[in-house]
């Protein structure tokens, strides 16, 4: 206890700077615009002296710039601490001599390297903040200054700083190209785009040295031993340390001892490709039998294979075979013999993803490609860690778990196209995107500007809200907590389907109506306009208003019960047929006969967390034939839906009441007012709109909706829909 107490007063400890990442990932404000409140007409302009403010302004500053009104107060002290020693030659005699002050390009320059953010935007920011005299150059000085905070940024990224400092200052002269002594704002980008250590220390998220612990806190429900000290976490919530990959625990005043290296996840010699091995790390294995002796293993005595989770005494693990199959995820891992470091000139170029992704280099700036292993179907894992309130970082560390961390892939850190250009050789895959149906969308997209020869087939573990796409295809209306490897089988027994996609295009009819951007130009799911519309819009205004309010998918559903409610008595959208008119494949749709407040244009049967506006067609009644259009009211009735008839369905609503009905199993279906391969919609006033659940207001204009290709999607089987519930 008095190391811990020891290392809170001498520097900031690996709890305190886990602790400030994770706010730092969940503040949707920059560290740059959080400062402009310092400026003049800024909220804290008075708590400014110089370049400088004090301890109240710094707290002030946390507040905003991470959203949160309770910032723990003694973590504030230790940041605070932590910037004034860092600055102690740089006081300001203006400041009270008690308080000491802090540097704001220190305090600025260190959160922005914490955050996420495109490379470019944040050497030309570091450039800013340290060109002190606004000259367009960075003198010696300057450059000092910057290789001093970056060596502090390194030490908490585990890097060795005695061999890193003489490593920066030789790449920072390399920048000064003219030899001029000083280094221009082109300079200093095009040379830092080029330098991995640089792009780390700005905060990229380039992968950690292989072997190395990722950790995050975590409070202990049962009894749990540190795997350095080997004593048992004690206190109050039992907190420590668990890693992500390989789940060893230690006290947080024991995360910088000596400990046993993480798991690999590639090799770094082609000799090594394809040679199976058992990857022993230090595990709970408490109770179960070792597979050598077959006799229980005690605690702190035993280890467990980080792939296919066989476990052995520590003494038993020399043993038996060093072969590892993998075991029962065989078939979706991508073990560390298949992925080997390689030099950039025998690297497989890659075509519409752009530049190499930093996670797909290694610290020694290799580049990592993969091998295929026979006979298996490789998972390729996209994770949104904000979908399902805190499910999202749940998901993305169990995942990380269970298969090859190189494997799983946050969205945050720079969507979907490293993965796709990671996996890109790969000629049988499958991909597994985590989140609600706007990121299925999302990834879809990327799949078909990435020009892969062979687009692989998607599954969906539903993390969103509504999540209409995943329960058509079986994968039910929300994850709820399931162990993952249950997952993993549905996805191995899942098969293949084609799924309809389509273009949205909207012409407004005076380009001066200044609108909302419309959101995405592609439909997989559904396009409405009016009362579901306006419901939709009111939710997106209110959750970026105060996201603290809609934080879980039970919720965000009672919200949207309110928000119906509340439309129910204005209705906003009635006589909507006066506003709007309907052709399909050019036959005008008949709206004369109908109150309407509501037009869906229908791709899948979901909609609104599970209602199916088409409604059933019996099975008994004859199948139809491809028809470009039908609008026949009689007809229609015997028209199914099917997501990959390269058709559409337009349904009506005539008020929230009547979605209520549906929803709810009392009345069978809305109005059914045509199917067809093409539509066009002309409006004559402003309207609410939505596209896959994302709303906006659109003046008067003209939308077309043509067909635009198909996806491989995976549907699971019909029997077993494992973790999920539909309503």
């Amino acid at each position: 206890m008095a190391d811990a107490e020891s290392a809170l007063e001498n520097e900031i400890n690996p709890v305190d700077f886990i602790q400030l990442q994770e706010y730092i990932e969940y503040s949707r404000i920059t560290a740059k615009d959080a400062m402009k409140e310092f400026h003049a007409g800024g909220k804290l302009v008075h708590h400014r002296f110089g370049d400088h403010t004090d301890a109240a302004g710094f707290a002030l500053f946390l507040s905003s710039y991470l959203e949160v009104e309770d910032f723990p107060a003694d973590l504030c002290r230790r940041l605070f601490g932590y910037f004034q020693r860092c600055e102690q030659s740089c006081v300001d005699p203006r400041l009270h001599t008690k308080d000491g002050g802090v540097s704001l390009k220190a305090v600025s320059c260190y959160f922005s390297i914490l955050e996420d953010g495109n490379p470019r935007d944040k050497l030309e920011y570091t450039f800013k903040l340290y060109d002190k005299d606004d000259n367009g150059l960075l003198d010696s000085k300057e450059v000092d200054k910057i290789v001093a905070q970056m060596m502090k940024a390194a030490e908490y990224l585990g890097w060795d700083v005695t061999e890193l400092k003489p490593v920066l200052e030789d790449m920072l002269k390399a920048m000064d190209v003219d030899s001029s002594g000083a280094v221009t704002l082109e300079e200093w980008i095009n040379g830092g785009l080029n330098n991995i250590p640089l792009l780390v220390l700005l905060g990229l998220k380039v992968a950690d040295k292989d072997g190395q612990h990722v950790w995050r806190l975590k409070n202990f429900n049962r009894p749990t031993y540190c795997f350095v000290c080997q004593n048992m976490m004690l206190g109050l919530r039992k907190q420590g340390l668990s890693c992500n990959f390989c789940k060893y625990t230690v006290h947080s005043s024991c995360a910088n001892k000596n400990h046993t290296p993480c798991v690999r996840t590639f090799v770094r010699s082609k000799a090594e490709i394809g040679c199976s091995a058992h990857d022993w790390i230090s595990a709970d294995c408490e109770s179960n039998k070792c597979q050598i002796c077959h006799k229980k293993i005690k605690i702190l005595t035993g280890q467990r294979c980080a792939w296919c989770h066989s476990m052995r005494h520590t003494d038993c693990v020399p043993l038996g075979s060093s072969h590892c199959d993998c075991g029962s995820l065989q078939h979706h891992i991508l073990p560390p013999w298949a992925i080997c470091a390689v030099d950039q000139a025998d690297c497989i170029s890659v075509s519409g993803l752009g530049e190499t992704h930093l996670g797909n280099i290694t610290s020694e700036g290799h580049f990592l490609q993969i091998f295929p292993v026979m006979d298996t179907n490789p998972l390729l894992v996209f994770v949104n860690p904000k979908s399902g309130g805190k499910q999202g970082k749940r998901v993305l560390r169990k995942f990380q778990y269970l298969l090859n961390p190189r494997q799983v892939y946050n969205l945050d850190n720079g969507g979907p196209n490293p993965g796709l250009q990671f996996f890109q050789n790969l000629q049988a895959f499958r991909v597994l995107v985590c989140g609600g149906d706007g990121t299925v969308g999302w990834v879809l997209d990327a799949i078909d500007k990435a020009n892969m020869a062979i687009r692989p087939p998607v599954a969906i573990l539903p993390l969103g809200t509504g999540n209409d796409l995943a329960r058509c295809l079986n994968w039910g209306g929300g994850y709820e907590g399931t162990d993952l490897t249950e997952i993993l089988k549905q996805i191995e027994e899942s098969r293949s389907i084609q799924m309809d996609r389509w273009s949205l295009r909207v012409a407004p009819v005076d380009d001066a109506d200044e609108g909302d951007p419309v959101p995405n130009d592609i439909i997989n799911n559904y396009f409405s306009i009016g009362v579901d519309a306006s419901i939709a819009h009111q939710f997106h205004v209110m959750r970026e208003k105060h996201p603290q309010k809609f934080n879980s998918r039970a919720r965000n559903k009672l919200w949207y019960f309110q928000l119906a409610t509340s439309e129910t008595i204005s209705a906003s959208c009635r006589n909507l047929k006066d506003c709007l008119s309907i052709e399909c494949c050019g036959v005008p749709v008949d709206l004369s006969r109908l109150s309407l407040e509501g037009v869906a244009v229908l791709n899948i049967p979901s909609m609104h967390g599970g209602s199916n506006l088409w409604g059933e067609t019996k099975s008994a009644e004859k199948p139809k034939t491809w028809q470009e259009v039908r609008v026949d009211p009689e007809a229609l009735q015997t028209c199914s839906q099917d997501m990959s008839d390269e058709l559409l369905e337009v349904v009506g609503l005539e008020s929230v009441l009547e979605m209520g009905q549906i929803y709810t199993g009392l009345k069978s279906k809305a109005h059914r007012l045509a199917q067809a391969a093409h539509i066009t919609v002309r409006t004559c006033k402003t309207l609410p709109m939505q596209v896959d659940g994302e709303p906006w207001m659109q003046p008067p204009c003209t939308i077309h909706i043509t067909h635009k290709n198909q996806a491989n999607m995976l549907t699971a089987p019909a029997a077993k829909s494992v973790g999920c519930l539909f309503k």
